[in-house]
């Protein structure tokens, strides 16, 4: 009964709601599936992958990886060991390959293309806003146009709680900058996915680029309003007020992770 609730309420206007990873088994279909992470967490990786082998899209789109190093995908990817050597994930930064490694392997077709920002990219977009980074098709992400004012006075909370509140103020536009840029990357890569492979395609990233408001899923309505999208958060711990996905998943954090402010000498 639940399953057919949530698919009649996602037949008709969406109607944004938790689930458990067990509906992730039977997604309604949409064109652009954004999945929502956060990156140290093992249980959103599992979900992620349960989402991609219900989904089986013809596409995956990564946060983590450049689009150089989606073109090296091996066509064997059953061997996590190589895939990461050809990703030289190691060098990335992103937690271990073996949290993502289900993912690919869930959906062993899907063509694999990558998003990541390079740095130059990104203080270009600190320093000249997020539209002289991105270059041609700017306006059709909607980086050419400023925020509005209560959007930008919420995107800079945002960033400022996302840096534990320890960054200087000066410092928190650019920031908001280089997260459009990211977004908007991940957002050209699910319209180029689309269109090359027809989708469905699966976007991987964390679940502050799944937002329905200010992420990739407004992103790719706006430069694209014919397709479907669909959001999936997930949260560690029950939410407080709107919660700004389609679809969320409420998980438990990592044990053991320790205070992520401590490495801006915050308590």
């Amino acid at each position: 009964m639940k399953l057919f609730v949530l698919l009649f309420a996602l037949a008709t206007p969406l109607a944004a709601q938790e689930i458990a990873p067990s509906d992730l088994d039977r997604l309604p279909a949409a064109d652009v599936v954004v999945i929502g992470e956060t990156h140290d967490n093992p249980a959103h990786h599992a979900n992620q992958a349960r989402a991609v082998g219900a989904i089986q899209p013809t596409a995956l789109v990564f946060e983590m990886l450049t689009p150089a190093q989606a073109a090296r995908t091996p066509d064997d990817r059953g061997d996590a060991d190589a895939m990461a050597r050809a990703y030289d994930w190691a060098a990335t930064g992103w937690p271990d390959f073996a949290m993502y490694h289900p993912i690919f392997a869930a959906a062993p077709l899907a063509r694999v293309y990558g998003a990541d920002v390079a740095r130059d990219d990104l203080a270009r977009a600190m320093s000249d806003g997020a539209a002289a980074a991105f270059g041609t098709d700017a306006a059709r992400f909607g980086l050419d146009a400023p925020l509005a004012a209560n959007d930008l006075t919420a995107r800079l909370a945002d960033q400022a709680a996302a840096h534990c509140d320890m960054l200087p103020a000066d410092l928190l536009p650019g920031m908001v900058e280089a997260q459009r840029l990211r977004d908007a990357a991940l957002a050209r890569a699910a319209v180029q996915a689309m269109v090359e492979t027809g989708g469905p395609v699966a976007v991987i990233t964390g679940s502050g680029h799944a937002r329905e408001d200010t992420g990739v899923p407004a992103l790719l309505r706006q430069a694209k309003p014919s397709l479907t999208v669909l959001s999936i958060g997930q949260i560690e711990g029950p939410p407080e007020g709107d919660v700004p996905f389609d679809l969320w998943i409420v998980t438990d954090g990592v044990p053991g992770r320790g205070n992520p402010c401590a490495a801006f000498g915050a308590d």
